[in-house]
C-alpha cells in the first residue's frame, strides 16, 4: 500500500500491516500514537523521533521500532518511508522504548516489496511468508545508538528539548544553573540523577546527533566547524566514538572540499 492513511485499514485482520508513505521535505508528523507497534523505515533523507522520554535520529537507509501507544513526533527531512504497522501481541519481544537500528540487505528488500501488497493481502504463499519472515528478520536487528535521553522533570526537558533545537557549543552548566535557579553543582548532580550523564556529555551527544542531518547538505568539514570543532580528525573521532561509525558514512560528498 501506498500512501494511506493507517486508519483507513488499521480495522484489517492482518498482523503486518505494510504502508509506504512519501513526505515533502520538511514535514512534520505531530504528535501522536498508534495502536500497533511500528517499524519506520527511512528509505531515503533522515527522520528525528521525539517521545517524552528522549529523541532518536534515524539515519538514512536506518528504522526506528516504536512501540505501540506511545505518543509521539516525527520530523521528516526528505523521507520517503516503508513502515510496518504490527498486531502489538505478535510482538511480545518489542522494545519498550523507541529503537534506532540498521536495515541490512535482505530486510530492505522484504520492505520494499510488502508495501505493493494490498491491506487484505493473502496470508498463504509468497505474501505471507515474506510478512512472517520481516517479524524474524526484525527481532534478530541489534540497537544503534542515536538517541539522547530526555529528563522527567519540566525545567529539565524544557532546557535539553530547546538546545535540540538549536545546538550551541558555547553553552555551558552555570548558564543552565541559573535559568533553574539552582547553584551549578546542585544543577549538574540533578541533571545527572534524571539523564543518567552529565550536562556536558549530553550537550555532546545532542550536537554529534544534530550533525546526521547536516551532514546529508555539507561536508564533514563543514559540518564539524558548525558545530564546534576545530578539525575534521576532531569532529571524526567524537562521532566515531559516540556512535560506532564516521560521519563519511552520511556524508552528502564523500570527499572534503
Amino acid at each position: 500500500m501506498k500512501n494511506v492513511p493507517l486508519a483507513d485499514v488499521d480495522h484489517v485482520d492482518r498482523t503486518v500491516l505494510p504502508i509506504g508513505t512519501d513526505y515533502p521535505p520538511g514535514h512534520v508528523l505531530e504528535w501522536h500514537e498508534h495502536r500497533r507497534a511500528q517499524f519506520l523505515y527511512g528509505a531515503t533523507g533522515v527522520m528525528v523521533v521525539d517521545t517524552a522520554d528522549g529523541t532518536w535520529t534515524v539515519p538514512p537507509e536506518r528504522a526506528v521500532l516504536i512501540p505501540a501507544v506511545t505518543l509521539h513526533r516525527v520530523r521528516m527531512l526528505e523521507v520517503s518511508t516503508r513502515s510496518l504497522y504490527i498486531e502489538p501481541d505478535a510482538v511480545p519481544w518489542w522494545p519498550r522504548t523507541c529503537t534506532v537500528v540498521d536495515v541490512p540487505a535482505l530486510l530492505r528488500e522484504l520492505l520494499l516489496a510488502a508495501a505493493e501488497f494490498e491491506a487484505d493481502y493473502s496470508l498463504s504463499g509468497r505474501e505471507g511468508s515474506i510478512a512472517a519472515l520481516l517479524l524474524c528478520e526484525i527481532a534478530a536487528l541489534a540497537p544503534l545508538p542515536f538517541h539522547v535521553g530526555i529528563p522527567a522533570s519540566v525545567d529539565l526537558a524544557r532546557l535539553c528539548r530547546a538546545y535540540l533545537a538549536a545546538p550551541d557549543v558555547g553553552v555551558d552548566n552555570a548558564g543552565w544553573a541559573a535559568e533553574v535557579a539552582m547553584s551549578e553543582r546542585a544543577f549538574t548532580r540533578r541533571f545527572r540523577a534524571e539523564a543518567g550523564e552529565s550536562p556536558a556529555v549530553w550537550r555532546t551527544r545532542a550536537r554529534l546527533l544534530a550533525a546526521v542531518p547536516l551532514l546529508r547538505t555539507a561536508s564533514v568539514s563543514e559540518v564539524g566547524s558548525r558545530i564546534g570543532y576545530a578539525t575534521p580528525a576532531a569532529f571524526t573521532a567524537a562521532f566515531t566514538r559516540a556512535f560506532g561509525m564516521p560521519p563519511s558514512r552520511f556524508a552528502a560528498h564523500r570527499q572534503e572540499r
